[in-house]
C-alpha cells in the first residue's frame, strides 16, 4: 500500500482563502526538542511548518510515546482548535528546529462562522487533513502492535 501524499496548505486552499488566512498568521520559532502541545491541553492555536520537522505522537502510559507521523513545511500542525472541546487529541515536538506560522484558533473559527465559503474551505482542508492523520495512525499503531509472523 502507498502512503498518501500530505495534505499541504498551497494545494488545499485557493490563492483567496490561503491569502485571507495567512493574513492573522504570526511567525514562531521552536528550538529542536521542544513541546508544541501536549494531549489533553487547551487547543487554542496551529500551526503551518515553514521549515523543520515536527512530529506527533501519542503518549503511552509506562512507555515511549508512539511517533505517529513527521510533518514538514507546508503541513498542518494540530487540528483540535476547530472542534469542541478543543482540547490536544495528540503531542507534536519539534524534531529539528522549526519555523512555522501561528495562528489562534478563536479568531479563525470568527472568520469561518463569518463568511460561510471562507469557512467550509478551511474545514474541509482541516477534515482532510484529519481524515489523513487517522489513517496514518491506524497504519502506524497496527506496525507498532501487530503479532510478527514467524520467519524461517
Amino acid at each position: 500500500m502507498s502512503t498518501p501524499s500530505p495534505i499541504r496548505i498551497a494545494a488545499a486552499l485557493s490563492t483567496d482563502h490561503r491569502g485571507r488566512l495567512m493574513s492573522h498568521a504570526r511567525e514562531v520559532n521552536f528550538p529542536e526538542g521542544a513541546r508544541i502541545f501536549d494531549e489533553g491541553a487547551r487547543a487554542e492555536s496551529f500551526w503551518i511548518v515553514r521549515s523543520g520537522t515536527v512530529t506527533l505522537e501519542i503518549p503511552m502510559a509506562g512507555r515511549r510515546p508512539a511517533a505517529i507521523e513527521s510533518l514538514g513545511p507546508g503541513e498542518l500542525v494540530g487540528w483540535s482548535w476547530l472542534f469542541p472541546p478543543y482540547v490536544w487529541q495528540l503531542a507534536a515536538e519539534a524534531m529539528t528546529p522549526v519555523r512555522a506560522y501561528q495562528f489562534d484558533g478563536p479568531t479563525v473559527r470568527m472568520l469561518m462562522d463569518a463568511d460561510p465559503v471562507f469557512g467550509s474551505a478551511i474545514g474541509n482542508w482541516v477534515g482532510r487533513v484529519l481524515a489523513l492523520r487517522l489513517q496514518q495512525t491506524r497504519t502506524r499503531l497496527v506496525d507498532l502492535y501487530a503479532p510478527r509472523a514467524a520467519t524461517g
